[in-house]
C-alpha cells in the first residue's frame, strides 16, 4: 500500500468520478484507476460501486476512505512538525456552515480572520447538516459550524454560543401590540417554515410540538420555503408568520416592515459549535477561528 493510492481512493470518494478524481490528483485517469484497482486487490474489499453515471464508496470502502484520511492527514502533520518555525496559519482553511448561519456570521467572522491570519486564504461553503457532515469526513472540509447536537465518531465539537428563536411577523399583524408571545400561538397561524433537510425546522417543530402536529393537517395552510431570505419576504407580503434565529433578524430590512417578537419561558433556542475531525493537524487555524469570534455580537446571542 502507498500513500499515493490512498490519496486517489479519498479523491474518488470526494469527487464521485473517476476522472474528475484524476485531474486532482495530476495523473491519468488509467494510472489512479490501476492504483484503485490494486489496493482493492491487496485489501481484498471492493471501494466503489461503478457504474455508467456515477461512483459510489460502498459500506466496506467507505471505512477504509475514512481511515485513509485519517493516514494522510497525520502524514501532513508529520511533515509540519518536521519543519522548522512550521506556520499553521500559513495555507488554506476550508470551512463549512449551515444554511441558517452562514449568512449571517460569515460577514463578520470573514473580515476579522483575515485580519487575524493574513496568510490563511478561506474556501467557504454553505449547505445541508448531513452534506457539511460528509463532506467534513472525506476531508473536503476543515471545520463547519453546526448546530447541537451534532455525534459522529472521530468528529470534536466546541460549544461556540446560544441564540434564541424569534416570532417573525407581518406589518399590521394583531400580535405586533404584544411584547411577548407563547410558542404554542403560532401553531394557529399559517405558518411559514423551511423545507425538509433544514435542522432550524426540525429543532422549532421539536420545541412547538403542536406546530408538528399542524404541519401534518392537510386542512391547516402550511407553507415552506427555501430559505430564511424567501420565508423573510413571503412574511412581509402578508401569507402568514415564521420563526427564525435571532441572529437572522438583525439583517431585517426596514422596507419591509417586519416585526420580531420574543418569546415567554421556555425560550426555544438553538446552540451553534464547531465541529472538526479529531485528526485535524492545525489545531492554531481553530483557535484563530474561536479568538476571530470572540469580539463579534450578533443579535441575541450569548457566547458559551
Amino acid at each position: 500500500m502507498t500513500l499515493t493510492e490512498f490519496r486517489y481512493i479519498v479523491a474518488v470518494a470526494q469527487e464521485q468520478h473517476f476522472g474528475r478524481a484524476a485531474e486532482a490528483c495530476f495523473v491519468s485517469q488509467p494510472t489512479l484507476s490501476v492504483g484503485v484497482k490494486k489496493l482493492e486487490e491487496q485489501l481484498g474489499v471492493v471501494l466503489f460501486e461503478r457504474s455508467k453515471s456515477d461512483v459510489k464508496v460502498t459500506p466496506q470502502g467507505q471505512k477504509i476512505v475514512e481511515q485513509a484520511q485519517r493516514i494522510l492527514e497525520q502524514v501532513d502533520l508529520l511533515k509540519q512538525e518536521a519543519t522548522q518555525n512550521s506556520d499553521q496559519l500559513d495555507g488554506p482553511l476550508r470551512i463549512g456552515a449551515i444554511f441558517t448561519i452562514g449568512p449571517y456570521l460569515f460577514p463578520s467572522l470573514v473580515p476579522e480572520m483575515r485580519r487575524l491570519a493574513p496568510k490563511m486564504p478561506l474556501h467557504i461553503d454553505e449547505d445541508y447538516t448531513h452534506n457539511l457532515k460528509t463532506k467534513l469526513r472525506n476531508g473536503e472540509l476543515d471545520a463547519i459550524f453546526i448546530a447541537l447536537p451534532f455525534d459522529e465518531a472521530e468528529i470534536d465539537t466546541i460549544p461556540l454560543y446560544e441564540e434564541e428563536f424569534l416570532a417573525l411577523l407581518p406589518p399590521k399583524h394583531p400580535w405586533v401590540k404584544k411584547e411577548t408571545m407563547h410558542l404554542a400561538d403560532i401553531a394557529d397561524e399559517v405558518m411559514i417554515m423551511l423545507g425538509a433537510g433544514h435542522c432550524f425546522r426540525d429543532q422549532v417543530l421539536e420545541a412547538c410540538p403542536q406546530c408538528r402536529d399542524n404541519s401534518l393537517n392537510p386542512q391547516k395552510d402550511w407553507i415552506t420555503g427555501s430559505s430564511l431570505e424567501t420565508i423573510r419576504h413571503m412574511v412581509a407580503s402578508g401569507l402568514g408568520v415564521s420563526v427564525v434565529p435571532a441572529s437572522a433578524t438583525e439583517f431585517q430590512n426596514k422596507e419591509l416592515g417586519l416585526e420580531v417578537r420574543a418569546f415567554t419561558d421556555p425560550v426555544p433556542s438553538r446552540k451553534v459549535a464547531l465541529a472538526f475531525r479529531r485528526s485535524f493537524p492545525r489545531k492554531e487555524a481553530l483557535e484563530i477561528i474561536q479568538q476571530a469570534l470572540r469580539p463579534i455580537q450578533l443579535q441575541g446571542t450569548q457566547a458559551l
